[in-house]
């Protein structure tokens, strides 16, 4: 078997098997200063994916790990695949895993994790994360505002339920008033039936994520409804971006203070959307405009976080960051603030790399960490 072998800053007190996420999986048997990933797993619902995960796992169990362990997510097939001494949150991983290939050793970082969705310690889908965390422990100290997911993972090939959501939020009734194409083609016996289902609290879990944000804009702005696949009308969002020329300012949107912790609302970015849509502006530009917006949801906040902190070094990890617009003009405005900003470097930022996290949170520490919170099911 062909894997990629990873050097850890550090020696890790006992050995690990890590046995991922369910979309992008990878394993890792780690070991010593030692972590080694296996080959890419896309899906593991699909049977071809899941008997070569399956292979892969019974390889590494040959090396007799000393602990099992898995995504906190407890419908993952990884997770479900056998008895697991740890299960680890999502995001932590993603940040761990982006620690362990830039060579940092244990000390705090700023993790900023934008993916699709990731189960969360409090059972809700985060996906836009601002974490202060090392390898042992994280804390959840920003993210962005929650919006019901209407229809559970059938929004995210139907992306203008995340549209509508928004809408519906930000405008109530009056939103179906709006002069912009997404709601003149809007099936409206359609949403009158998600909108019951949402007041009835049936199958529309809240959700923080920044790929549904992106989703969620890339419909108003394209004016497609539907994906063929996972992120496609966010491509097509950054394609639209990246042949955007000119120079232009983000839009506005505000970050709230909330006990402890900051909730990013994006409501008044969304307003000003619907105008420069009403406006018939450049769709390049727009589409630039809320990538941009993005990138500076992530300044101010870790600037908000570091005066308090005092943390100055950012790992950025998640899917959303391969999208290399919002990733150099993150880093730019980063680094203007005086950040050092880190990310992945061999390894890609998706969920191909939590394997890597979860060995390496672990791993480095000889009891339970506080990385989850589920306990063990039973297993036939």
């Amino acid at each position: 078997m062909r894997f990629t072998k990873i050097k850890l800053p550090f020696k890790l007190k006992k050995s690990v098997l890590a046995l991922g996420a369910q979309g992008k999986n990878t394993t890792c048997f780690a070991k010593g200063q030692s972590a080694y990933i296996s080959r890419l797993h896309p899906d593991l619902n699909s049977p071809k994916d899941f008997l070569q995960f399956s292979q892969t796992v019974k390889y590494f169990l040959k090396k007799q790990p000393q602990a099992v362990v898995c995504d906190l997510h407890p419908e993952y097939q990884s997770s479900k695949y056998m008895s697991c001494s740890q299960y680890i949150q999502h995001h932590h991983a993603h940040i761990a895993s982006g620690m362990a290939e830039n060579g940092l050793k244990n000390r705090k970082v700023i993790g900023i994790a934008f993916d699709g969705t990731g189960l969360g310690t409090d059972d809700k889908l985060w996906g836009a994360e601002f974490l202060i965390c090392d390898y042992k422990n994280f804390i959840r100290v920003a993210h962005l505002k929650e919006i019901p997911l209407l229809g559970g993972e059938r929004a995210i090939l139907e992306p203008w339920r995340v549209a509508a959501a928004w809408m519906y939020l930000i405008y109530k009734e009056k939103f179906l008033s709006l002069k912009i194409n997404f709601i003149k083609n809007l099936d409206k016996n359609k949403w009158r039936i998600l909108k019951k289902m949402y007041k009835a609290g049936f199958n529309s879990p809240l959700t923080s994520s920044m790929g549904r944000l992106f989703d969620a804009v890339a419909v108003l702005v394209l004016e497609k409804n539907n994906a063929d696949y996972e992120a496609e009308l966010a491509l097509g969002l950054e394609r639209l971006a990246i042949g955007y020329k000119l120079p232009a300012t983000s839009y506005n949107f505000k970050l709230l203070k909330e006990g402890d912790s900051y909730i990013l609302d994006p409501a008044p970015m969304f307003k000003q959307v619907v105008s420069d849509l009403k406006n018939n502006e450049p769709k390049g530009k727009i589409a630039y405009k809320f990538h941009l917006t993005v990138a500076e949801m992530a300044r101010k906040t870790c600037a908000a976080l570091k005066n308090k902190s005092k943390i100055n070094e950012v790992v950025l990890s998640g899917g959303v960051f391969q999208n290399k617009l919002l990733l150099r003009l993150s880093s730019d405005l980063l680094y203007k603030e005086g950040f050092q900003v880190f990310t992945h470097q061999s390894l890609p930022c998706n969920d191909s790399t939590i394997s890597l996290g979860q060995a390496v949170i672990a791993g480095c520490a000889a009891k339970r960490l506080n990385s989850g919170r589920r306990p063990a099911p039973t297993r036939k």
